[in-house]
C-alpha cells in the first residue's frame, strides 16, 4: 500500500455554537474513512483534546492505517479541542467549567455530530476516547449520559478523589467497558495540582470500576505521562471496540 493513499486522509474542521460554553463555539475536527460514503452509517470516536490526539498521537493516521492494510471496518473521529489553560477547569469533574462542559459535549456536541455526519447513535457504536484528565471527564460524561455513552479509552487517566467520589456514588456500572492503561513510570508526575502516583490512581478506579461491575481491559506497561507512550497505545485501544479481534473484557 503506498504511502500516498495513507497520509491523503480528509480531515475536516468546524466550530460549532454552544449556549453552554462562555465562549459560545468550540472547534472540532473530523475525520472520515477512506471510502466515505454519506449513505453509510459509520461508528463514531470522540476525543477529548482533539488537537493533541491528531497532532500527536497521530490518530487520523493510526485509523487510516488500520481501515486500509488491517480491513477494519471504517469508522469517523470526531477530535473536540480545548483551550489548554481552561482544560482542568473543563476536564476534572470540580472544575468551574466541568458541568457546562460536560453539557455541551453531551447535548449540543453529539446532536451536531449526527445531524451533519452519518455516525450512528446507539452507545456501542460511540467510543469516547481520553488522555489523563480527558480519560477523566470521558469517563465523567458516560457517568452522567449512561443513554450516550457506555464505551472508554482512557489514556493514562488522572483519577483524583473527585473522580473516584463520581465512581463511588454510582450503584451500578454494568453497561461500561472501559479500557484502560497507564505507563508505569508515572508514579511520580507533577500536574497543575501537585505531584501524583497516576498508576495508584488507576488502579484505584480500576477497583472502584470493577466493584460496580463495570468490564476493563486494563494494562501497565513501561511507560512516561506522554504521547510517546499514548501514541503507541492507540491501534490496541481502538481495536477493543473496533477491530476484528477485539479483546475480552473482564
Amino acid at each position: 500500500m503506498s504511502d500516498n493513499l495513507l497520509f491523503k486522509r480528509t480531515i475536516v474542521r468546524h466550530d460549532i455554537s454552544s449556549h453552554y460554553l462562555p465562549e459560545q463555539t468550540r472547534s472540532l475536527r473530523v475525520y472520515l474513512p477512506p471510502g466515505f460514503q454519506q449513505w453509510i452509517s459509520y461508528p463514531v470516536v470522540y476525543c477529548q483534546d482533539g488537537e493533541d490526539f491528531f497532532n500527536f498521537g497521530r490518530i487520523a493516521t493510526q485509523a487510516q492505517r488500520l481501515i486500509i492494510e488491517e480491513g477494519w471496518e471504517p469508522f469517523i473521529i470526531v477530535g473536540v479541542d480545548v483551550d489548554k489553560k481552561l482544560r482542568t477547569s473543563e476536564y476534572s469533574p470540580d472544575g468551574e467549567r466541568h458541568a457546562n462542559y460536560v453539557k455541551f459535549f453531551s447535548e449540543e456536541l453529539v446532536p451536531w455530530v449526527e445531524s451533519h455526519y452519518p455516525v450512528r447513535n446507539e452507545p456501542d457504536e460511540r467510543v469516547l476516547a481520553g488522555d489523563s484528565l480527558g480519560g477523566t471527564v470521558s469517563l465523567s460524561i458516560a457517568l452522567q449520559y449512561p443513554t450516550l455513552f457506555n464505551r472508554i479509552i482512557s489514556l493514562s487517566g488522572a483519577y483524583y478523589d473527585c473522580s473516584i467520589a463520581q465512581l463511588t456514588s454510582a450503584s451500578s456500572l454494568s453497561q461500561l467497558r472501559v479500557w484502560m492503561t497507564v505507563g508505569l513510570q508515572e508514579d511520580a508526575y507533577e500536574t497543575d495540582r501537585g505531584v501524583f502516583d497516576f498508576v495508584s490512581l488507576n488502579r484505584t478506579a480500576r477497583r472502584e470500576l470493577q466493584a460496580r461491575g463495570a468490564k476493563l481491559v486494563y494494562s501497565e506497561k513501561d511507560g512516561e505521562h506522554k504521547w510517546g507512550f499514548w501514541q503507541k497505545e492507540i491501534p490496541d485501544a481502538l481495536g477493543a471496540f473496533l477491530g476484528p479481534n477485539a479483546p475480552v473484557f473482564e
